[in-house]
């Protein structure tokens, strides 16, 4: 790749690395998950990069989609070992600001990864059925139903009315 697609590339991550980050983070639920995602991805993007046309962070945005889907699909995703249970952290007095958002990431967290998605792109993208299901690769009455089980099994993990107004930066 030449200097100048290499500075462009430079450019773009600077400048939308955190975004990006976010929704790596929303989609795996986990620090390190997430940086493992966005680096993959942002891998692949540079070698792409002089073939990338238009909107390159809406090319990296379905890339992050597509790569956790594959990461949920492979054999060792389920090697997990899932609990019911959270582990307990110490804690200093904190408002309940900071109380709700960490009970509703870790509710976010306990989601089944399709849920998970479904809700991000929904939520935090604010994409249409439509959007989803072309992202998702699959139909808009099922990201309608994947979005309804997903608000169910929150509402059932959260049982608290949740003012997500609260928990918004």
């Amino acid at each position: 790749m030449g200097t100048e697609a290499d500075r462009d590339f430079a450019a773009f991550v600077a400048a939308r690395s955190q975004k990006l980050f976010g929704i790596a983070m929303a989609l795996t639920g986990h620090r390190q998950h997430a940086e493992d995602l966005l680096q993959t991805v942002l891998t692949r993007a540079y070698r792409r990069w002089s073939h990338i046309r238009g909107e390159p962070e809406a090319y990296v945005r379905r890339a992050l989609y597509h790569e956790q889907v594959s990461r949920w699909r492979s054999a060792a995703h389920g090697l997990e070992l899932l609990t019911d249970q959270t582990p307990e952290v110490a804690r200093a007095a904190e408002t309940d600001r900071v109380d709700l958002g960490l009970a509703l990431r870790e509710a976010l967290r306990r989601l089944a990864p399709k849920h998970r998605a479904v809700l991000v792109l929904r939520y935090l993208e604010d994409l249409s059925d439509e959007e989803i299901a072309d992202v998702l690769g699959c139909r808009p009455g099922t990201v309608r139903s994947q979005i309804t089980r997903a608000l169910q099994r929150l509402r059932q993990m959260c049982p608290d009315p949740i003012d997500l107004s609260l928990v918004r930066r």
